[in-house]
């Protein structure tokens, strides 16, 4: 399968690292999840290199056994604001629950993230352990509840975003309209789990809605992914395994009359490269040495940064995914890769070198969609 894209690469960033191990690097700051710098930083190293998006996978529920990075991180709304300010070009993503949330708070977020970035927002909307209900007062409800509970969020979602057409704010001092009242709609949405009236009071997003992603696998997962979001992220620690779902979640965007070149499918690895087979081996023993008692495995883009190529290019081309989400358990995992891969693969052909859009939409090359009232 040869895709239409050039391949997208996002950088997530995951404080301390999502392992036991990173923090007691001496390279790697111990407090990096709560370290404003260290995240502008990475953002900006990230932007440096024309990286599509930035990504914050967020943990809202802190139980037995937590790797580091779970106890000590930044809240996404908050951060990509900050980082929002301190970058020009590339896109900002955060998590957030339908599991813990309400929509309306959500939508709100994002929105506002949107247009304080002049149009890079996005979300990571997913479903989360039940565990951690409780501390958001839903202790009540359980697993079976979770994807109903997500098709709902989703549809508030998405209506609020379009609360207001286009056209709706005029904003005319002379004739002292403000806004044209029939250009703004309320939802007035009645679901099992959420009651939302609306109308959202912030204005129609530059890129029409903010990007929307889900996370998952299951059939039900690739059910709800195809009819409401512009893109997903799936598990595969093998091409097979992403090919799988990958193949699932287009098959379903052509029978929902979705074209699957409209979408995103991403995947998330943390490559550990070198100049040398040796000089990567040297980086990931760096880590295992850490804290042997907590295995790190070997990843799956791992050694000289043309084998890494090879590897991320013959996974793109096969279709096993659209985005690379670059994450990284050595301290200078982003760097060496953005030093040592992407010129590579820019030269290729396989990544851009500039950016297109002044908007994460443009640049990831999905269409603006059309207003939609519910």
């Amino acid at each position: 399968m040869k895709n239409r894209k050039k391949l997208k690469l996002a950088a997530g960033i995951d404080g301390t690292g999502w392992n036991f191990t990173s923090w007691r690097h001496p390279h790697m700051p111990a407090d990096a999840g709560e370290n404003i710098d260290f995240y502008i930083q990475q953002a900006q190293l990230a932007e440096s290199a024309k990286f599509e998006t930035l990504f914050l996978f967020d943990v809202s529920h802190v139980g037995p056994g937590n790797i580091p990075h779970y106890l000590s991180m930044f809240e996404g709304a908050t951060i990509m604001s900050a980082i929002a300010m301190k970058t020009h070009r590339m896109g900002l993503s955060f998590t957030a629950s339908s599991s813990y949330t309400d929509p309306y708070n959500v939508a709100r977020q994002v929105l506002s993230l949107d247009k304080i970035s002049k149009g890079r927002a996005s979300l990571n909307i997913v479903t989360s352990n039940p565990g951690g209900m409780v501390n958001f007062s839903r202790g009540h409800l359980g697993k079976a509840d979770q994807y109903p509970m997500h098709k709902e969020f989703l549809e508030i979602l998405l209506g609020l975003w379009d609360t207001y057409e286009d056209d709706a704010f005029m904003r005319d001092k002379h004739s002292g309209i403000f806004l044209k009242p029939g250009k703004m709609h309320p939802i007035n949405y009645r679901g099992d789990y959420f009651s939302v009236d609306g109308p959202l009071n912030i204005s129609r997003s530059v890129q029409g809605r903010p990007v929307v992603y889900t996370a998952g696998g299951s059939p039900t997962f690739v059910d709800i992914a195809a009819t409401y979001t512009d893109g997903a992220f799936i598990a595969g620690s093998t091409i097979d395994e992403a090919l799988y779902t990958a193949n699932a979640l287009r098959a379903k965007l052509v029978e929902k009359g979705r074209s699957p070149e409209d979408y995103v499918v991403a995947l998330s690895h943390n490559p550990i490269v070198g100049r040398t087979i040796a000089e990567a081996e040297k980086k990931y023993l760096e880590l295992a040495s850490l804290a042997p008692y907590h295995r790190i495995p070997v990843p799956q883009f791992f050694g000289t940064a043309e084998k890494i190529a090879d590897e991320i290019t013959t996974w793109h081309e096969a279709g096993a995914m659209d985005m690379l989400v670059v994450r990284q358990d050595h301290p200078h995992g982003l760097r060496d890769f953005i030093e040592l891969v992407v010129p590579i693969l820019q030269e290729r052909g396989v990544f851009h070198t500039e950016y297109e859009s002044d908007t994460l939409r443009g640049n990831l090359e999905l269409p603006r969609p059309a207003f939609r009232k519910i």
